[in-house]
């Protein structure tokens, strides 16, 4: 007895999203979802978010006129780009959701990109590298006479930012990678044109092997008549059994 839509063999009712890979045998893999890299990007953003709410220089000026001056400088003014970036990585976790595949690689790649842009301010200053309190005065929009007596630094936001910035780094690098044969399976299982080549020719073979082929789901037999493939012709197979048979007579 040849399935029809809705039932097998058995007349059990067949659900389609439990459909057969077409030709394989095998159970469609679902695409992975990528819990890891958005959870990872989530720290990300909040790590960012926080530094960027940290003090992290602390500069001292005098203009020898007034009372010696103190200010402190978050990260949002040291690297006004930091709280931006933040928002970025949030808006890339409702974009992980919304693409896959390439496009999914792509992101990744920008996200990395973001990542490292994100990581230079607080590596710069946690190795003291370039003008620390001249850089401090300006951003402390200082009078003319002025002068910076010192300018200290907090290491704490810093590091913050580089390991907020190495969590995204890592999120990228997990969304570039491929999920190998299993999201190769996927990706020609969704797609249109070989899901109905191959449920034509998994209904083709069945007809050939009425009673000893696996029955065929919901899925399959409805992509199968889009491909212009009649489940219940099973004429061929009738007339291959009843050749033999005459034969004999």
């Amino acid at each position: 007895m040849t399935a029809t839509p809705g039932e097998d063999d058995t007349g059990r009712s067949v659900d389609a999203t439990d459909a057969d890979v077409p030709g394989t045998g095998a159970t469609p893999a679902p695409t992975a979802k990528p819990i890891v890299p958005v959870v990872l990007l989530a720290l990300a953003a909040a790590g960012l978010w926080a530094s960027s709410r940290m003090t992290w220089v602390t500069v001292h000026s005098a203009d020898g006129l007034t009372e010696p001056r103190t200010d402190d400088l978050n990260g949002g003014v040291w690297f006004g780009a930091l709280t931006p970036l933040a928002l970025v990585l949030v808006a890339s976790i409702a974009a992980v959701f919304a693409v896959k595949g390439v496009l999914r690689q792509l992101l990744g790649v920008v996200i990395s990109v973001v990542a490292a842009a994100a990581a230079v301010p607080g590596f710069a200053l946690a190795v003291g590298a370039g003008r620390t309190a001249e850089r401090a005065g300006t951003l402390a929009e200082l009078p003319v006479r002025a002068v910076v007596s010192s300018a200290e630094t907090h290491l704490a936001p810093a590091i913050l930012s580089i390991f907020a910035a190495s969590l995204a780094l890592a999120a990228g690098i997990l969304l570039t990678r491929r999920h190998g044969e299993r999201a190769e399976v996927s990706d020609r299982y969704d797609n249109p044109v070989f899901r109905k080549a191959d449920a034509s020719a998994a209904v083709s073979k069945q007809n050939t092997e009425t009673g000893t082929a696996a029955p065929l789901s919901d899925r399959v037999l409805w992509d199968a008549l889009d491909a212009g493939t009649d489940p219940t012709d099973t004429s061929d197979t009738a007339g291959a059994d009843q050749r033999p048979a005459e034969g004999n007579k």
